[in-house]
C-alpha cells in the first residue's frame, strides 16, 4: 500500500494521475497547504522540505518501506516499480526523462510564478506580470513544437506527459488560450480524455 500525501495543486496531481494509470492501491492523506498543514512536525518528519506531494511505500526496494518526497523522484519511482510510463529502451527513457526534467525546470517554475503574481500577489508587479507571462507563452511554443512532431512528449504516452498536463489544465490561469496552440490543445484534449487522469485530478476529493 501506497500513502500519497497531497492537496489540489499540480504537483499534487502529477503523483495521483500516476498512481490512477498505474492501477497501484493507495491511500490518500490530504495535506492542506493554504492552513500550513504542510509546516507540522508529523509531515516534516516526512519531507523536510515542507512540500507535497510525498509518498510512503509499505512494499519499496528488497520489500523495505521507502518514503520519498520531490514530484519527479515520485513518478520515476513508480514508473520503475511497475514498468510503465517510462520506455523500456535507451534512448526512449532518456527522450522521456529529458521532457520530464523540462517540466520541472521550466514549466512548473515558471507557470508557478505566474499563478503567483497573477492571482495571490497582495499588490500588482507589472514587470514580474510581464516576465513570467512571455515565458510562460514562450514555454507553451516550446511545447506546441515538440507535439506537431509527436504525439507525446516522448515517443509513447509517458511520465513527462502525466508531469506537465495539471500545469497544462490550468491555462486559463495563465491567461493562454489553448486554441492559439493547436498541437498543445490536441495532446491535452488527448490525455484529459483518459479516465485514469480524470480519477487523478479529482484527488484529493
Amino acid at each position: 500500500m501506497i500513502d500519497l500525501y497531497t492537496w489540489t495543486t499540480p504537483n499534487g496531481r502529477k503523483v495521483s494521475i500516476l498512481l490512477e494509470e498505474c492501477g497501484l492501491p493507495y491511500r490518500v492523506h490530504a495535506v492542506n497547504i493554504g492552513k500550513g498543514e504542510q509546516f507540522a512536525d508529523a509531515f516534516v518528519a516526512i519531507n523536510p522540505n515542507s512540500k507535497i506531494p510525498a509518498i510512503m511505500d509499505s512494499d519499496g526496494p528488497d520489500g523495505a518501506p521507502l518514503t520519498l518526497f520531490e514530484s519527479g523522484a515520485i513518478l520515476v519511482y513508480l514508473a520503475g516499480k511497475t514498468g510503465r510510463f517510462l520506455p523500456q529502451t535507451t534512448r526512449g527513457r532518456y527522450e522521456a526523462l529529458q521532457w520530464l526534467m523540462f517540466q520541472m525546470g521550466g514549466v512548473g517554475p515558471i507557470f508557478g510564478q505566474v499563478h503567483h503574481f497573477l492571482r495571490s500577489a497582495k499588490e500588482p508587479v507589472p514587470y514580474a506580470i510581464e516576465r513570467y507571462k512571455r515565458e510562460t507563452r514562450r514555454l507553451y511554443g516550446v511545447l506546441e513544437r515538440r507535439l506537431g512532431e509527436a504525439a507525446f512528449l516522448a515517443a509513447e504516452y509517458s511520465i513527462a506527459d502525466i508531469a506537465t498536463f495539471p500545469w497544462v489544465a490550468r491555462y486559463e490561469w495563465h491567461q493562454v488560450a489553448l486554441a492559439d496552440f493547436p498541437n498543445v490543445k490536441r495532446w491535452f484534449d488527448t490525455i484529459a480524455a483518459r479516465p485514469a487522469v480524470a480519477r487523478g485530478m479529482a484527488v484529493p476529493g
